[in-house]
This record gives C-alpha cells, structure tokens and sequence, in this order.
C-alpha cells in the first residue's frame, strides 16, 4: 500500500465478512489461515486491542502475516486507510473506499495535553523512587504516541509512531535519541525525561492552534515537582 515493502516485512491482510457468515468465519479463523500456508503459530490479538485479529507466523517463506477479519459495515465505516483490493466481488470494496475515502488519523494534540503532564507528574514519582525502568517505559510510550506522530504530522508524514523514522526524519534523530537513557542510571534517565519534556513543547508550539487548551498550571506544577525530584539529594 505505501510502496515500503522489502524482506524483512510482513503482509497485513483484511478479510471482510457478510455480516451473515461473520460469526462462522470467526470461529473458523485457524482453519482458514492454517489452509492459506504451512502455519506455525497463530494468536488472536486482544493484547492489542484487536480480537478480529490473528496474527499468524508461516514458513516456507519465513513471514508475519496479520489476517483482520472483518464485518462488511465495519469496513465501510471504521477502517482508518484505503486497502489495496486484492480480490471483491461486484465492485463493492472500490465503492465502499469511492464513498467513504479514509485518511491515516492523525494525533489529538488537546487530548495529548490533557494527559501529558500527568505522565510528567507520575515519571517523576518513579524517578524519586528509584523505580527506573518504569520511568523508561513512559518515555518510550511517549516517544511512539506523542513524540513521533507530532513530529511527522510537522513534516507532512502519516503519523505512524516511530515507524521508519530513521529515513523520515533524520533531521530530527538526534532529538529522539536524546530521549533514550544510555543507561539504567537516575541521572540519564532524568536528562532523557527532561528532553522528553523539552522536545514535546518544541512540537507542540509548532503545532498549536488557537483552539488548544494549555494545561499550564498542571504543567508548572509538574515540571517544578520534576527539577525538585532531580535536585534532591540521592540517599
């Protein structure tokens, strides 16, 4: 679909279902993707979010391959791109895409506002205890949610989180790698997480409209917890 394909990628397959049939074809998931190769592994994807989802392992080739199966409503209405169509019956995908063209969704800037300096507030609780390897795990949620959408909705991308970022914004590599501690250490993960903090209100200044809601006083106040967490002395 995007032209990006090489060998190391998977294949994402979207199967729509008359509505009719879905809940015999759902039932049949494994049956079917294991009848479409020689399967290794397959799993549902509610750890994603996605239950419609079997995410398959086959060999001979070595690949990934996602089977979506979904209703035919729910593909005329919710998908968030336009598929390549491999195979429709009656033209009814291309009409369906024809009357109801999808654009990749791009980030909520108030809704990440209105979130963003509580996770401020709650990495630096973790920090002042000590408990590192949480306050590493919301840098990297940020840095895939909220950092690199911003960041490739500046440039014009589909903001697909940190997806091909190294060849989409190499300018900006240098930022990223900025929010990634070198090591498991207090004093690194706290340069990181201020430059998290940093590098969000670059992106989202770029970005603001006058409709955006600045959280400035949760902002203040989290940031002012976060240098006094830094400053404290380390027992």
């Amino acid at each position: 679909m995007t032209g990006e394909m090489d060998e190391y990628s998977d294949i994402d397959l979207v199967l729509v279902v008359d509505d009719i049939h879905y809940e015999q074809v759902r039932q049949e998931r494994q049956e079917i993707a294991s009848n479409l190769g020689s399967l290794l592994a397959a799993f549902t994807g509610e750890h994603v979010g996605e239950p419609r989802l079997l995410i398959c392992l086959y060999e001979n080739p070595l690949i990934h391959v996602d089977l979506k199966f979904v209703l035919w409503e729910s593909f005329k209405s919710d998908r968030i791109e336009n598929p390549v169509i491999l195979w429709e019956r009656e033209n009814l995908l291309t009409q369906a895409i024809l009357e109801n063209p999808r654009d990749y969704p791009k980030p909520d800037l108030q809704w990440i506002e209105d979130r963003f300096w509580v996770w401020i507030h709650y990495c630096a609780g973790k920090l002042g205890r000590s408990e590192l390897f949480d306050v590493i795990d919301v840098i990297s949620y940020i840095r895939g949610m909220v950092l690199a959408p911003l960041a490739k909705v500046q440039a014009g991308l589909k903001p697909r989180g940190v997806r091909n970022l190294e060849k989409e914004l190499p300018h900006l590599l240098p930022d990223f790698c900025q929010t990634i501690p070198s090591k498991h250490d207090a004093d690194e993960i706290a340069r990181s997480l201020q430059h998290t903090v940093n590098f969000y209100r670059q992106l989202r200044d770029a970005l603001k409209t006058p409709e955006l809601v600045l959280r400035s006083p949760a902002e203040i106040a989290s940031t002012n917890y976060l240098q006094t967490v830094i400053k404290k002395p380390k027992i």
